[in-house]
């Protein structure tokens, strides 16, 4: 075990797990039911939950994060509330505004793009239904390294030009589409690789696309967390709670990365978000009002079933509380993996554990 607080084995380990799956509303990230571990700790509840094509060495990193939240708790906070941004799958854009109602009084929209079997098209009939069922929110897509440099191209200046001609102080019919208004808040991770990342900003700067660059998993997913920013690949930076290894974690590779940081979560349970909250909470803000790029962690809203009872730890103006979240007893039984499942994620667990 690692010097910081927590398990005084991997058998006091274990006896605090719960290995629970979550069935979801719509397929997302290719699944429909989600299988998490929550850790009951003496500081509070945390959450393993890497995605099962993860090796062990990037698995470890969710697990001492549950470990961290559930024996030494959140870090202090600087605010009582987060703004988060609302999400939408790579769905049909006829569907998008049932999702949408999902996320009252979010201001901000992640839509996911360069979805394999569709073509930009789709992409720009998924923003701009987004922009007709809230006009004005601002607007981020997240191609998840899909794209060649060249089609990161051609696809930003469509999309940010799609945004730009929804905005509602424009009036239809007015001429051109101004590209002083309000566009595309930034892509995220357009581009596969450090060195593709730095050429498209190359490439959107001399084409006068003024959208901002987010590295996602060019960060979570990196020996080096801080060399995408380093390269120049990135004006802005996404990060996950869980594969840094934990809040305290990313809130140490925040300070040293100097780009704006949008907090996000990995289709984490109440408990896993809680965690993605409390590092949001507590990173210092910008600009008058203190405030921070909102956060993507209104996944939430996916489930059918979480392990909180609805309305416990829920989206109020589009915003969640930054406080502990624990299960729901009855809930936790109900939602309960079993039999080979839950197997297979307690010799997870132990594995992960021994690398720590």
């Amino acid at each position: 075990m690692t010097s910081v607080p927590g398990p005084e084995s991997i058998d006091d380990l274990l006896d605090r797990v719960h290995v629970v799956a979550l069935p979801m509303r719509v397929r997302f990230r290719g699944i429909t039911v989600r299988e998490v571990v929550l850790v009951e700790g003496p500081s509070g509840w945390g959450e393993f939950g890497a995605f099962p094509e993860y090796d062990d060495d990037e698995a470890a990193n969710w697990l001492a994060s549950a470990i961290e939240m559930a024996w030494q708790g959140p870090p202090p906070a600087l605010r009582t509330r987060v703004a988060v941004n609302a999400t939408i799958p790579a769905i049909a854009a006829g569907e998008v505004p049932a999702i949408l109602d999902r996320f009252p009084g979010c201001t901000t929209v992640k839509v996911k793009v360069a979805e394999s079997g569709q073509g930009l098209v789709d992409d720009v009939a998924r923003v701009a239904a987004v922009l007709q069922a809230r006009p004005g929110v601002r607007v981020r897509v997240d191609a998840n390294g899909a794209w060649s440099v060249d089609e990161a191209a051609a696809a930003v200046r469509v999309l940010d030009q799609a945004v730009r001609a929804a905005d509602p102080s424009r009036a239809p019919g007015t001429g051109p589409v101004s590209l002083d208004g309000p566009g595309l808040e930034y892509v995220e991770q357009p581009c596969a690789t450090v060195d593709e990342l730095v050429e498209l900003r190359g490439r959107l700067a001399a084409d006068g696309v003024r959208v901002d660059v987010a590295a996602d998993e060019s960060i979570r997913r990196a020996e080096d967390p801080l060399r995408v920013v380093r390269a120049g690949g990135a004006d802005r930076a996404v990060v996950k709670v869980a594969p840094l290894g934990g809040p305290r974690r990313l809130l140490a590779v925040a300070a040293e990365l100097g780009v704006p940081v949008t907090v996000s979560s990995a289709l984490d349970s109440a408990v896993g978000v809680s965690a993605g909250v409390a590092a949001a909470a507590a990173l210092p803000g910008c600009g008058e009002d203190d405030a921070v790029p909102a956060a993507g962690l209104g996944t939430g809203g996916f489930f059918v079933d979480d392990v909180v009872e609805p309305g416990a730890f829920a989206l109020e103006n589009g915003s969640l509380p930054a406080r502990q979240v624990a299960p729901d007893p009855a809930r936790l039984e109900g939602l309960r993996a079993g039999g080979e499942r839950r197997d297979w994620w307690m010799d997870r667990v132990r594995r992960c554990c021994g690398l720590l």
